[in-house]
């Protein structure tokens, strides 16, 4: 009697699992994200998952770098596109900022920087290079503009460094849903920041109107 083959599990590919950890994140949150569960979605077992992400940690990073480049497809697509360098910039800022409360990507980033503490040099060093992608195109819109005439003559790297730290403070909030801090309070707020900062002399700022708790 011929024998019955054995069913092989056969992994999905790698990047149904990563989507299928951003959509558990949109829409339960971290505390839903369980190896088991994952794995009912994808059709593995949990061992399965850690025999190929290593642990959640892992699974967690791969997961933000995964949404991180088709962030940075984006990204690079607006920088390079028609406009401005100011009509850039606020795209930059834009697609920089959370959605809204409980943003999967930016819970996400929350959760990887979290855990970097006890991560080692390779993660920490995977992370470091997200933050400098960021870091290196925004400098070089400030840099454009700037050559331009459109922005002031500020240095571009340090400019740099203080908006994505206001960006960053800002995004938190809206992450995690402090009140007077939706996405369109945060948006009018960086803007005039940037006009703020970047306007040249005798060019004049938009007006601006400022939202209740700010």
């Amino acid at each position: 009697m011929p024998r019955t083959p054995r069913r092989r599990n056969i992994a999905p590919p790698r990047e149904d699992v990563l989507a299928a950890v951003m959509a558990t994140v949109a829409e339960r949150g971290l505390d839903g994200l369980t190896m088991a569960g994952l794995g009912r979605e994808v059709g593995m077992s949990s061992g399965h998952l850690l025999y190929y992400f290593r642990t959640k940690d892992e699974l967690l990073l791969q997961t933000w770098e995964w949404s991180e480049a088709r962030l940075g497809t984006e990204r690079r697509a607006l920088l390079a596109g028609p406009g401005t360098a100011r009509e850039r910039l606020d795209a930059y800022i834009a697609l920089y900022v959370p959605d809204g409360h409980h943003d999967p990507h930016w819970t996400l980033w929350l959760e990887v920087w979290n855990r970097s503490q006890g991560a080692d040099d390779d993660a920490r060093a995977r992370q470091a290079a997200i933050e400098d992608a960021w870091h290196r195109d925004l400098t070089e819109l400030l840099a454009d503009g700037i050559a331009r005439g459109e922005f002031r003559a500020v240095e571009a790297g340090r400019t740099a460094t203080r908006l994505r730290a206001l960006m960053d403070g800002f995004s938190v909030h809206v992450t995690v849903g402090i009140p007077g801090t939706g996405r369109e309070q945060v948006l009018e707020q960086l803007r005039t920041y940037a006009d703020e900062t970047l306007t040249p002399p005798g060019a004049g700022t938009r007006a601006t109107h400022v939202m209740p708790g700010f």
